[in-house]
């Protein structure tokens, strides 16, 4: 009950739906009350917010700091194990395999199946639970993408009762214990990743992967006019932050 409820919180407060709040609040002022001064400052800032994040100057600016904590890992040491957190996924079997990871899972995937190609003595673990009672768990879908890009069978572990990153660190600890490994998660969230793990005592080897926030040269026009794609960085760094809130609160 309380993973739910922090899920429907995190939602609500991330940007389009925060500023669709604030929107909807102010409409219902201006049309159903006599605060009109507060109904245009509401319907003033939720504009100004919802524009301000869709811009990718805004965006990426927000989404860097998160990012750049830790290099990519090009040259890993020899390990035993390479632990890939679970992200967004579906199940359709009638789709292309990595057609069912969404978001951020697939280049997850695609990266340690990277690093396992240099160190393809270790075993490849994929964690993730099942989103609902009668499906596929993320990790299974997540390691049969892997097979598909060549990794063996024998070499693909998964952990599917873990429902968040505390979780999956609790799994791996009780997996393999204090021995060093390879943790592959998206970039924006690896630095609260390796918190978590090392939080357990763990030694992880941070692999950041699915880079987002842009510094190479952009057209003029596409920095200056809002966009989904912008806003959906935004809201990366946005869930990062409550993430990192969320972990104060709870690791004090």
């Amino acid at each position: 009950m309380l993973f739910t409820l922090k899920k429907i919180i995190g939602g609500l407060l991330l940007p389009l739906p925060l500023s669709l709040i604030i929107l909807g609040v102010g409409l219902l002022l201006l049309w159903c009350s006599h605060r009109q001064r507060l109904a245009k400052i509401l319907l003033t800032g939720g504009w100004g917010l919802l524009l301000l994040l869709s811009l990718q100057p805004v965006a990426d600016g927000l989404l860097t700091p998160f990012e750049n904590q830790y290099p990519t890992l090009n040259h890993p040491p020899r390990v035993a194990a390479i632990v890939v957190l679970g992200g967004g996924y579906t199940y359709n079997p009638e789709w292309a395999p990595s057609s069912n990871l969404l978001g951020n899972s697939l280049p997850r995937v695609a990266e340690g199946v990277r690093q396992w190609r240099m160190n393809p003595t270790a075993e490849l673990i994929f964690t993730g639970a099942a989103a609902s009672d009668n499906s596929r768990s993320s990790a299974s879908v997540a390691a049969e993408v892997a097979q598909t890009l060549g990794v063996p069978k024998d070499k693909l572990i998964t952990l599917t009762s873990p429902r968040d990153t505390h979780q999956e660190a609790l799994a791996v600890r009780q997996l393999i214990g204090n021995k060093p490994f390879i943790l592959v998660t998206s970039a924006n969230h690896l630095p609260r990743a390796i918190r978590f793990f090392t939080a357990e005592q763990l030694s992880p080897i941070p692999a950041p992967a699915n880079q987002l926030a842009i510094h190479s040269p952009l057209n003029f026009w596409e920095r200056i006019l809002p966009s989904s794609f912008w806003l959906g960085h935004s809201e990366r760094a946005w869930y990062e932050s409550l993430g990192r809130a969320w972990q104060w609160v709870t690791q004090r």
